[in-house]
């Protein structure tokens, strides 16, 4: 007669009534039944096979060693069941990934997807921007030893990039574009400009003795400090490309900085088209002192 092998001293991994092929609740004499078959099945032979169904049918035979079994096996069961289940895709998408490579996917996926919502914002939203000139001086600061700056940090601010989208330009708005193709030559440097927006489409601009005039009218701008006013003359025959405009055309913007005296804006460059807008500047950001809504 064959002796009897222990249980396993550790929880078993093993379900010993699938070994044999029966339910949890069979009786002694269904085990037996059991156990026969499957012996039969497999062979009298030394294999794992063998090994596995033995010790299976020993350890369900005997009350005490199945009772024992029995309990392991339901406290294994209740404590995967209490397991919480991951909401993490990773977890379910590879459920035996190691922890290391889990964590390391994470971080990774994690950060991609913060640059690519940072991206998007920049993209779509809201960008930043920095002044480096004075052509906007006193509203927004550029950073001394330039010319003109008044300030030791140049300002940052923000640009509303989707607000064109829904509403037309308004005049007096610090708008954020990209300038065009002239400013290199007459300004040293194009891209992108930070200016206030003057002319709208359809209107008569000009400039006399530094003071603009619209539709024949003086306008009000109090964003112009008298030592930073100019004393030109012009009109919008005097526009790039000179001798072309009575009118604004429809579709296109003229920019003025508010430092007149030092401004490179439309009166030497031209005036700028609607899809060269980028947005509307709304916020100064930094530096902290100078925090502010526009």
């Amino acid at each position: 007669m064959a002796t009897r092998t222990e249980p396993p001293a550790n929880p078993p991994v093993t379900d010993l009534y699938a070994t044999l092929g029966i339910r949890p609740d069979a009786s002694p004499q269904q085990i037996e039944a059991a156990y026969r078959r499957a012996a039969l099945e497999v062979g009298y032979s030394g294999d794992d096979g063998w090994r596995r169904v033995r010790d299976a049918y020993d350890t369900l035979r005997d009350p005490e060693q199945r009772a024992r079994y029995d309990a392991e096996r339901d406290g294994l069961a209740a404590s995967r069941a209490a397991r919480p289940k991951s909401h993490n895709p990773l977890d379910r998408l590879f459920p035996t990934l190691p922890h290391g490579w889990r964590v390391a996917i994470d971080w990774v996926v994690t950060i991609a997807g913060a640059i690519a919502i940072v991206l998007a914002i920049k993209a779509w939203i809201v960008n930043p921007y920095r002044i480096p000139s004075s052509s906007m001086e006193p509203t927004l600061h550029c950073a001394r030893p330039a010319q003109g700056c008044e300030a030791a940090t140049s300002d940052r601010v923000l640009a509303n990039r989707f607000i064109y989208r829904f509403r037309n330009p308004k005049r007096g708005e610090i708008v954020v574009f990209n300038t065009p193709h002239l400013a290199l030559q007459e300004c040293g440097s194009e891209g992108t400009f930070v200016k206030r927006l003057i002319g709208l489409p359809g209107e008569v601009w000009e400039e006399r003795d530094g003071y603009v005039y619209i539709n024949g009218k003086r306008l009000n701008e109090p964003y112009v400090k008298a030592s930073r006013r100019d004393t030109d003359t012009l009109g919008l025959m005097d526009l790039p490309p000179r001798h072309t405009y009575t009118r604004i055309p429809k579709g296109y913007y003229l920019m003025m900085g508010d430092n007149r005296s030092s401004s490179c804006d439309s009166r030497r460059w031209g005036l700028v088209p609607r899809k060269n807008l980028i947005g509307k500047v709304f916020a100064t950001y930094w530096p902290p002192s100078r925090v502010s809504f526009h």
